[in-house]
């Protein structure tokens, strides 16, 4: 395995790991995943689980995969050499886990998942660059949700903090690198940063 459990169980108690900001990108996690009416979903790296217990409630079908066995994961193994035969499961996500990994494995780990996916690949990303989101309501028309690019703000270098190898929009990963290499594994579909949490950019496969 490339990869090395990076944080005990306590990291994910409910605080201050469940913010109301983490909620609202567990919303979209679903949003997209129930979306697309899958029959099976593969999620890697499930964290506390709260996204299969959310999904299950909809009535999906879904196994995890994880390195780490005290998170009671379907499936123990390594998100680089995912033990599963060609197109396996309707849809496979992964949400804020591939920063987790060096660049080039991470992309590795997006091989594996376009490669037992048959329909879609979902994730979540870091995305440093900053914003400011702004919602206001308009009569008749309701409210009006938007993000504008933080002004005069610099690409700023990552430095490895023993969870996150790169982030989005860091100096050597802009997202036009990071869609290319994705992209050339698998076509993309759609990429927005979540309103109520901007750091948490979706890009869907």
């Amino acid at each position: 395995m490339n990869e090395l459990k990076q944080v005990d169980k306590s990291h994910y108690d409910f605080q201050p790991y469940m913010s109301k900001a983490r909620w609202s990108s567990v919303w979209h996690q679903l949003d997209e995943v129930i979306g697309v009416r899958p029959e099976s979903v593969l999620e890697i790296g499930p964290g506390p689980g709260v996204f299969k217990q959310m999904a299950k409630l909809f009535g999906i079908q879904i196994e995890t995969l994880d390195i780490d066995p005290e998170l009671k994961p379907d499936h123990i193994g390594s998100a680089t050499a995912l033990p599963f035969p060609d197109k396996s499961y309707d849809v496979v996500c992964s949400f804020q886990v591939l920063e987790h990994l060096p660049y080039d494995v991470a992309i590795q780990a997006f091989k594996q998942m376009a490669r037992v996916c048959r329909r879609h690949v979902v994730i979540s990303l870091p995305d440093a660059k900053p914003i400011w989101p702004y919602k206001f309501y308009i009569p008749k028309l309701g409210e009006i949700n938007f993000q504008l690019p933080r002004p005069f703000s610099r690409e700023k270098a990552h430095e490895f903090d023993g969870e996150h190898y790169w982030e989005i929009n860091k100096k050597g990963y802009p997202l036009s690198r990071v869609l290319k290499d994705l992209g050339g594994v698998r076509s993309l579909t759609k990429t927005y940063r979540v309103l109520e949490n901007p750091y948490h950019r979706f890009l869907v496969f």
